[in-house]
C-alpha cells in the first residue's frame, strides 16, 4: 500500500483535551483509573462467562465478544492519550494515524452489528424461548458473529479509501486527543468537500441502518413481552432494559459525531471521550448491575477463590 507521492507529512500533533498542565495531570489520573476500570470490567465479564458453565449460552457468548471488542476499542488511543497528558508535543506517525482510524471504525462497525446479534438473541430468547437453543445454535452465533467483523471491516476499508491518494502537505496539527477521520481529512492539501460528504454518509448510512435495527426489534420485543407471563415479563425487561442502556449509550455520541462531524467546538471532544471511553467503562457496569445471574456467578467464583486461599493457609 503505497502513500501518495504528493504527501511530505509523516507525522501530525495532536492538540488533546485542554492545554492547561494542571488539567492535563487531574486528565492524567482520572483517565488512568478509567482505563484500569475498562480492563478489569471487561476481564471480569470474560473470565465469570469463562469459569461458570450455568453462563455458557448464546447471551453471554455475545456478551463476551462486546467485553472483547469494548477493550480493544478503548485501547486503540487512551493508552497513548494518558501518556501524552505529560509530554509537551503530543506526536503520532502518519502510520500511526492511520491505524487509529481504521481501528475505530472497524471496532465501531463490528460493535454495532454485534448489538443487532445480541438483539436478535433477545428476541429469540424471549419470543421464541422453546426453541431458544434450536435457532440460537453454535453454527448462528459464529455466523452472527462473523458477520459482525465482515461488516465492520468492510466499513472500515471503505472509509480508509478515501484517505490513501490524500495529499498531505501541511499543516499537520489535529484538535483532538487521537486520529479523527474527518478532521485528518481536512488537513490534506486540495478540495476535500466532497469527501467528506461521503465519509459523514458512510458512517451515517451504517448507523441509521443499525439503530433502526435495533428500534424495530426492541419494539417487537417490548410488544411481546406485553403478552407474556409475569414472570417471563420480569426477566425479560431485566435482560433487555440493560440492552436497550446500551444501545442508548453508544448510539447518542455517533448521531451527534455524524450530525456535526466538522464542529469546531468542545463538545465532540467531549462525545469522543464518551464513545471510546465511557461506553467501554459502563458496559460492563450495566450488564452486571442488571444481571442477576452474572452477579450470582460473580460471588461464586469469589467465594471459591476465598475458600480455596483458607485450604492453602
Amino acid at each position: 500500500m503505497e502513500r501518495s507521492n504528493h504527501s511530505v507529512v509523516s507525522e501530525f500533533v495532536l492538540l488533546g483535551l485542554s492545554k492547561s498542565q494542571n488539567l492535563q495531570i487531574l486528565f492524567f489520573v482520572v483517565f488512568s483509573v478509567v482505563y484500569a476500570g475498562i480492563v478489569l470490567g471487561n476481564l471480569l465479564i470474560l473470565v465469570t462467562v469463562t469459569f461458570d458453565s450455568r453462563l455458557h449460552t448464546p447471551m453471554y457468548f455475545l456478551l463476551i465478544n462486546l467485553s472483547c471488542i469494548d477493550m480493544i476499542l478503548a485501547s486503540f488511543a487512551t493508552p497513548k492519550m494518558i501518556v501524552d497528558f505529560l509530554r509537551e508535543q503530543k506526536i503520532i506517525s502518519w502510520w500511526g494515524c492511520y491505524s487509529q482510524m481504521f481501528f475505530m471504525h472497524l471496532l465501531g462497525g463490528s460493535e454495532m452489528m454485534l448489538l443487532i446479534a445480541m438483539a436478535i438473541d433477545r428476541y429469540v430468547a424471549i419470543c421464541k424461548p422453546l426453541h431458544y437453543m434450536t435457532i440460537m445454535s453454535p453454527r448462528v452465533l459464529i455466523g452472527l458473529l462473523l458477520s459482525s467483523y465482515v461488516v465492520g471491516f468492510l466499513h472500515s476499508s471503505s472509509q480508509m479509501a478515501f484517505m490513501l491518494n490524500l495529499p498531505f502537505c501541511g499543516p499537520n496539527v489535529v484538535d483532538s486527543f487521537f486520529c479523527d477521520l474527518p478532521l485528518v481529512i481536512k488537513l490534506a492539501c486540495k478540495d476535500t468537500y466532497i469527501l467528506q460528504l461521503l465519509v459523514i454518509a458512510d458512517s451515517g448510512l451504517l448507523s441509521l441502518v443499525c439503530f433502526l435495527l435495533l428500534l424495530v426489534s426492541c419494539t417487537v420485543i417490548m410488544y411481546s413481552v406485553r403478552h407474556s407471563t409475569a414472570n417471563g415479563s420480569s426477566k425479560a425487561f431485566s435482560t433487555l432494559s440493560a440492552h436497550i442502556t446500551v444501545v442508548t449509550l453508544f448510539f447518542a455520541p455517533c448521531v451527534f459525531i455524524d450530525v456535526w462531524p466538522f464542529s469546531r467546538y468542545s463538545v465532540d471532544k467531549i462525545l469522543s471521550v464518551f464513545y471510546t471511553i465511557f461506553t467501554p467503562l459502563l458496559n460492563p457496569i450495566i450488564y452486571t448491575l442488571r444481571n442477576q445471574e452474572v452477579k450470582a456467578a460473580i460471588k461464586k467464583i469469589r467465594t471459591r477463590h476465598i475458600n480455596r486461599n483458607r485450604l492453602c493457609k
